[in-house]
């Protein structure tokens, strides 16, 4: 099925570019009668869906910051970001109003959103069946009764993304003095990493609008004059039958999409066609070796990889041919980036030696975070310190090893968790895996392992396995075993969440950690 530039289409909707401008004027119009001005911010609690882009368009206009609010998160959670960016206005699905989370929003201008049919169905629930507020603004009513804003120009601004937060409260990625030269040459790297310079541009999005990286590519898409086929939640048939239906050229996937797609029957894998693709990048996690040679002989040498950072941007991209030469690389420097690997004192190491990864280009001096007078240790002479563990080759590509704030500090040695998923990971019934520290008497911490597997592992095989592969000290010594990790829609495990739940229990003196138990994470 082919289709004109420019459309975004969700289910049995379309929108084209012109479609989206005159909603966004209404919608930027109909913000400003409820008080927000530029420089305010407005939250956004949505499934994925058309008002995104409304809303997105919208903050051009009038100068607003779009704050896109992770919708799995708890009330609690969610005041906090709204305290934090002071929201004026809060936009969120019908589906998703809770008692509690009325609680936290009904001081704020609320915009409630009807969920359409393709996020009732993806999401299990029914028309009608949600909380009714008489103080919340229907959003179609209200967009209806807006007349459209007048002003003639627009401003680029990006989303105020909230960073995962994975040492103490989340924190939002500011951008100042960003200068139009300055995004251009932003935006043109961003472009070349994920393939757009070759055209037509026919998309799936299935990642969540929540996150950065989905969010912007999605949006890049429609700018670059491109198709944007939008769905609710990722399927892998279903994503199979996208690609052939509307003969899709790029995507943005992560390692579990991966997984997902290859987890499918031969009958099923063959039944689509998928010849029409010519740049397919995954980001956000780390891929499993096996997981990525087999995509590359399934879908060829069109895909490709970046390592990013919300702060950053594009740091890293890579080639199928580029990785299969260097297998485990995230790439070499994206163009106009430099990268350096340095020790805690600052000090930049050589090729192969393992330190803090660095990195520069001409947006990273503009980088800071939302209500944080000082960045501490943000940036570090010139460069923008990533928190990310790794090293550099000799031909400069890069290897990540693991996030600094993951690292276990036992016996007075270093341990990096990702190395050991690494190995996990390699091994036969092992599905997926979350390695962390936690508090230990005598060695300050001790390794736990929690393994998605198919039922056939235990403790002792995967000790022997680890025990010929890693160092004695980097063996786990408690391991926990269930068929399923909780994860973000993005694909990432919620490895902190894990962590914390499991410590709880530790504390209460209830050691066992349920399947059940990690269903409510």
């Amino acid at each position: 099925m082919r289709l004109s530039p420019g459309a975004l289409i969700f289910g049995e909707r379309s929108c084209s570019d012109s479609d989206i401008e005159a909603a966004a004027r209404r919608v930027a119009a109909g913000l400003q009668s409820q008080g927000i001005r530029e420089n305010d911010a407005v939250a956004v609690i949505l499934r994925n869906d058309i008002p995104y882009f409304i809303i997105h368009e919208a903050s051009h206009y009038l100068g607003f910051d779009v704050v896109p609010v992770n919708w799995h998160l708890k009330p609690a959670e969610v005041d906090f970001i709204l305290a934090d960016c002071r929201a004026g206005a809060v936009i969120v699905h019908a589906d998703l109003l809770t008692e509690e989370l009325v609680e936290v929003i009904k001081d704020s201008p609320v915009i409630v959103v009807n969920p359409p049919a393709e996020i009732l169905q993806g999401y299990g629930a029914k028309p009608g069946e949600h909380i009714r507020d008489p103080r919340f603004l229907d959003w179609d009513d209200w967009m209806e009764e807006s007349r459209p804003h007048a002003a003639p120009d627009k401003n680029f601004r990006p989303p105020l993304f909230y960073t995962s937060g994975s040492s103490g409260r989340p924190k939002a990625v500011l951008r100042n003095n960003v200068t139009p030269d300055i995004a251009a040459r932003i935006s043109a790297r961003t472009s070349y990493t994920w393939g757009f310079d070759q055209t037509p541009i026919r998309s799936v999005m299935t990642g969540p609008l929540y996150h950065s990286a989905p969010n912007g590519y999605a949006n890049m898409v429609l700018q670059s004059g491109g198709t944007l086929v939008l769905a609710p939640r990722f399927n892998a048939e279903g994503l199979l039958a996208l690609i052939e239906r509307y003969e899709i050229t790029h995507l943005h996937l992560v390692p579990t999409m991966f997984v997902r797609l290859l987890a499918l029957p031969d009958e099923v894998r063959t039944k689509y066609r998928h010849d029409s693709l010519v740049h397919v990048t995954h980001g956000a996690a780390p891929c499993p070796a096996d997981v990525k040679r087999r995509m590359i002989d399934w879908w060829g040498d069109v895909i490709h990889e970046y390592y990013a950072m919300t702060e950053t941007g594009i740091i890293t991209c890579s080639t199928s041919r580029q990785w299969l030469e260097r297998p485990g690389t995230v790439g070499c420097p994206a163009p106009g980036v430099a990268i350096e690997i340095r020790d805690k004192r600052g000090n930049r190491l050589k090729p192969l030696e393992e330190g803090i990864i660095c990195v520069k280009h001409e947006g990273t001096d503009c980088v800071t975070y939302l209500n944080a007078q000082k960045a501490s240790g943000l940036h570090q002479n010139g460069f923008l310190v990533t928190g990310d563990i790794g090293y550099l080759d000799e031909e400069g590509f890069l290897f990540v090893s693991s996030r600094q704030s993951d690292m276990v500090i036992s016996g007075g040695v270093n341990i990096y968790p990702a190395e050991i998923e690494a190995e996990l990971l390699a091994m036969e019934d092992v599905i997926d895996c979350a390695v962390f520290g936690i508090p230990d008497a005598e060695f300050g911490e001790k390794l736990v392992a929690i393994i998605e597997n198919t039922g056939m592992l235990d403790k002792d095989e995967v000790v022997a396995y680890l025990k010929i592969r890693i160092a004695d000290y980097k063996v786990p010594g408690i391991y926990e075993f269930v068929d399923r990790l909780p994860r973000e829609d993005s694909g990432k495990i919620k490895k902190k969440h894990i962590k914390e739940e499991y410590l709880a229990k530790l504390k209460s003196g209830n050691l066992r950690f349920s399947q059940s138990f990690l269903r409510h994470i």
